[in-house]
């Protein structure tokens, strides 16, 4: 053994290609969710508050049958509207009002050129989820029997020409920038399977767990890079430039993508050392037609019927449903609310998720060594991982949704996105403990499932908020996410399991022929 890891060391003179992979995949994964998060930041710039304002204020005047408008400042200060001295205050609360006044009156000079009312703005960044969810299972058949590494490139590549398109499509009308999101949505969607078969094709068994980290950790370091660099580029640049420059930089990962990495070790022709090659082969030990033949043969119904998988999908549903609100609707809340300027905003709401990406790479390391010293049990592990990705960030919406200090509202709002970094160590891993042959299908039904608050949390924001954000239509929000959470920690909890299922067994004679039959252990068991 030692031997063996001698001459491993002295065969690998540079970053062994599997990590590479692995890092290349990284960046690629937060070019994808850059791309996702940016027009959180973007729409911030490019939408004429004002105008929308003064034009729901407009529309609510008409139907209350209002004969007389005074309004002296160019911001709309709910002044007398009738000819006998009433004022619209007495037909809201103060609170509000003085709310309302205060958003216009703050982002009056960060207005943009298009009048996109509340709902519009929701349909605009739920539209990317449309895309995404219809991508999914064809993404991961395409990743599987064409190559997971052109899935990967074209998914980035989709992302960059919608992204040299948006301003264009913008000027023209606001369903020509929605189609845009779509394609983007579609190039997000087959990113995550084709990232699944390239770590399972380049990772040694007891390194899949580190290998998988580090790629799908890219995730929280591109909402970091995205969110500062879009606001900056907004502030400084103007919005259009948001589009433009990301679009042109990720081009740079395209190229080295499709000349450094192949979609496989045999396949590698450099940087790879003919160690590596026969060290990651040799730890394998499996025939490359496997998975074509086990797609043939997954056992429908029995995962249907599996509580396991069950308590999986609907851990990944509500958790997804908290992170989807934090990550696209964060911004928002810190302008509309908050009251952050936009360089502001994007430093803060970058924050929380720089703060993430050490928290996965961290919290996925110490669940390892606790595995390896037998002091906890896989199933343990993943529940734990599960309870710091739901109860903090639970206990945390509860803080904000009476926490009168901006300051106290902040660190809440970064202890709860970074908690929910243990979700890759835990209900997202939990499909390869429960059924290592079908892990990819469990992956993409499970994601489509959880895909559905992407485009439903806009819609759902929008039409709280719709008529002014205040702090008690979010207090609405966060409450649903809190019930959400809940039913995600008791489901986990009592049918979560770590334990291979039997259902991942059937049909395991028919997937070699006898003569390629080997040992099944490294397979089967699960993840570290």
């Amino acid at each position: 053994m030692a031997t063996a890891a001698a001459d491993e060391v002295r065969g690998f003179r540079m970053i062994p290609m599997r990590y590479l992979m692995s890092i290349m995949g990284s960046i690629g994964m937060a070019i994808i969710y850059g791309f996702k998060v940016n027009l959180s930041i973007a729409i911030v710039a490019m939408v004429n508050h004002t105008a929308v304002a003064m034009q729901a204020n407009t529309t609510a005047r008409v139907q209350h049958n209002v004969t007389e408008y005074v309004a002296p400042h160019p911001l709309f200060r709910f002044h007398s509207l009738f000819p006998n001295g009433t004022t619209m205050a007495t037909m809201m609360t103060s609170s509000m009002e003085k709310e309302c006044n205060a958003t216009l009156e703050r982002n009056y000079d960060q207005d943009g050129p298009f009048v996109w009312t509340k709902d519009i703005e929701g349909f605009i960044l739920s539209s990317y989820f449309i895309g995404y969810i219809v991508s999914l299972i064809p993404g991961g058949m395409m990743a599987e029997y064409v190559s997971a590494k052109w899935v990967l490139n074209i998914s980035v590549l989709l992302n960059v020409l919608a992204s040299m398109l948006m301003p264009t499509a913008a000027e023209i009308h606001y369903t020509a920038f929605i189609a845009m999101r779509i394609i983007q949505g579609i190039g997000g969607g087959v990113s995550f399977p084709a990232i699944h078969v390239m770590v399972s094709k380049w990772a040694p068994p007891n390194e899949r767990s580190i290998l998988a980290s580090i790629a799908y950790a890219g995730t929280a370091l591109g909402t970091v890079i995205s969110i500062l660099l879009s606001g900056m580029i907004a502030a400084n640049l103007g919005w259009k430039w948001v589009f433009y420059i990301e679009g042109l930089l990720c081009l740079i990962w395209c190229t080295a993508w499709l000349i450094l990495v192949q979609d496989s070790p045999e396949q590698q022709k450099i940087i790879i050392t003919d160690e590596e090659r026969q060290f990651i082969l040799n730890s394998q030990g499996e025939p490359k037609e496997t998975h074509k033949q086990k797609l043939s043969s997954v056992p429908w119904f029995q995962i249907m019927r599996s509580a396991p998988f069950w308590a999986i999908l609907v851990a990944h549903f509500c958790n997804n449903f908290g992170w989807y609100m934090l990550l696209i609707e964060l911004p928002i809340f810190m302008s509309k609310i908050l009251h952050y300027d936009l360089k502001s905003n994007a430093w803060l709401s970058a924050l929380p998720y720089f703060c993430m990406w050490i928290f996965t790479l961290g919290l996925s390391k110490l669940l390892v060594i606790m595995q390896d010293k037998n002091w906890i049990s896989v199933t343990v592990s993943r529940k734990i991982g599960t309870l710091f990705s739901s109860a903090v960030p639970m206990f945390c919406l509860l803080g904000v949704s009476y926490a009168s200090d901006k300051n106290t509202v902040v660190a809440l709002m970064t202890i709860a996105i970074t908690c929910i970094g243990g979700m890759y160590c835990g209900f997202l891993a939990n499909h390869i403990d429960i059924a290592p042959n079908y892990a990819g299908t469990l992956v993409a039904l499970t994601n489509t499932v959880a895909t559905i608050p992407g485009f439903v949390v806009p819609i759902f924001v929008g039409y709280f908020v719709k008529e002014c954000a205040t702090t008690e239509s979010w207090r609405v929000i966060f409450f649903l996410m809190v019930g959400l959470y809940i039913i995600e920690m008791l489901i986990y909890t009592m049918f979560g399991t770590g334990e291979e299922q039997p259902w991942n067994k059937l049909n395991s004679h028919n997937i070699h022929n006898t003569e390629q039959t080997v040992p099944l252990k490294e397979t089967r068991h699960p993840i570290k």
